[in-house]
């Protein structure tokens, strides 16, 4: 029996999505939103501070989140704070903890798997 079929997408919708996603894809980034969700409204110096990174970086990395519309600034010259542009900015990097957490942990098995398989083989 099959269940109710779901309209795909738009191709439109599904661009935006890749770009967020796009975004997002460096360390550097990732990193700094995990800051700021917690500490919203944080200048490039907090950033820095926090990171450890030396500020052109920070000011770069943060120009493409603002460019992709994932952080707002507000304020200006050495007093710009930069926030989430979104409360769900937070979700979204708790959902993905939560997917890694458990690839992770399937890995630990097959990690654990191969040890034991390892041991269990006669040495030459």
């Amino acid at each position: 029996m099959k269940g109710p079929t779901v309209p795909a997408p738009s191709e439109q919708l599904q661009t935006m999505k890749a770009e967020l996603f796009r975004a997002l894809a460096h360390p550097i980034r990732i990193r700094l939103l995990e800051v700021m969700v917690t500490t919203p409204e944080t200048s490039v110096q907090e950033l820095q501070r926090a990171l450890g990174i030396n500020q052109p970086i920070v000011s770069q990395q943060l120009a493409k989140l603002r460019a992709s519309g994932i952080v707002v600034s507000s304020g200006s010259g050495a007093s710009t704070r930069y926030a989430p542009s979104s409360p769900l900015m937070r979700d979204l990097l708790s959902i993905a903890k939560q997917i890694l957490t458990g690839r992770l942990a399937h890995a630990k098995e097959l990690h654990r798997e191969l040890a034991q398989d390892r041991a269990a083989r006669p040495r030459r």
